[in-house]
């Protein structure tokens, strides 16, 4: 079974990215069209995550018999593929008169962040082989722009946005997770820290552990519990925005 995009096979998934021809069956009028059926697929992933999308339940959710499906789209591997495509083209970005290539990067960032919140199937889908269509292609286009003419070579504009693109890719997974994790306990990370502490400073040797319990007394002070996932993705960002700045200063 497909888990990734670019499972499929690849010539058939570039004919139905760039449309060069409908699989509408033969002498017959489409009940539906491929964009209706990829819509349907990604409103069932959004809703109940990826594992519980099949050809089955897209069919049901068209009013249509599952076998009608494949006269629109191969299989659930192509599916993906054309998934992943149109939720690319999602992504817009307008950048203002004067903006440096750091705020540029940023935006490029926190779109990505906004893309996987709203489909957090794509986390576990990402692929390492893209489908090249329209959307995807469109996306990296507008990206690469955030670093062109700054004095990086091609390869090293590509890698920049890798590096930005993956480090969002994790962090947001991260972020996501957390709140799941609130959600699931009905329990804050800061209620469950105000239970566990006195529990933990009652059975904790603070000499044996005195750096531990110097910087978490401070994290957690900080924070107002444990962990603060959106402090850490902010972190993050502008320590990764800050090593590509010393590369490019570097130049």
């Amino acid at each position: 079974m497909a888990t990734s995009a670019g499972a499929g096979d690849p010539v058939r998934t570039l004919e139905l990215l760039w449309e060069v021809r409908q699989r509408s069956g033969l002498g017959r009028k489409p009940e539906l069209s491929l964009d209706q059926v990829v819509s349907a697929a990604t409103e069932l992933a959004d809703t109940d995550g990826l594992d519980s999308l099949s050809m089955r339940r897209v069919a049901d959710r068209l009013g249509v018999g599952t076998m009608s499906l494949y006269r629109y789209v191969p299989g659930k591997a192509e599916m993906f593929d054309i998934m992943v495509d149109r939720v690319s083209a999602e992504i817009r970005y307008h950048h203002e008169d004067g903006d440096g290539w750091r705020s540029r990067l940023e935006r490029v960032a926190r779109a990505n962040r906004a893309l996987f919140e709203r489909h957090p199937w794509l986390l576990t889908l990402f692929p390492r082989r893209p489908p090249l269509g329209p959307g995807v292609i469109a996306k990296y286009n507008a990206e690469l722009r955030a670093v062109d003419g700054i004095g990086l070579t091609d390869v090293e504009m590509d890698s920049v946005l890798t590096l930005v693109l993956e480090y969002v890719r994790g962090a947001t997974a991260n972020l996501i997770e957390w709140k799941k994790s609130s959600a699931r306990t009905e329990q804050s990370d800061d209620q469950w820290w105000a239970t566990l502490a006195p529990h933990l400073d009652r059975l904790l040797d603070h000499e044996r552990y005195a750096l531990a319990v110097r910087v978490g007394t401070a994290a957690t002070t900080h924070y107002n519990g444990v962990h603060d996932a959106e402090h850490a993705f902010e972190f993050g960002l502008q320590r990764v925005i800050d090593g590509i700045e010393s590369f490019v200063n570097s130049k």
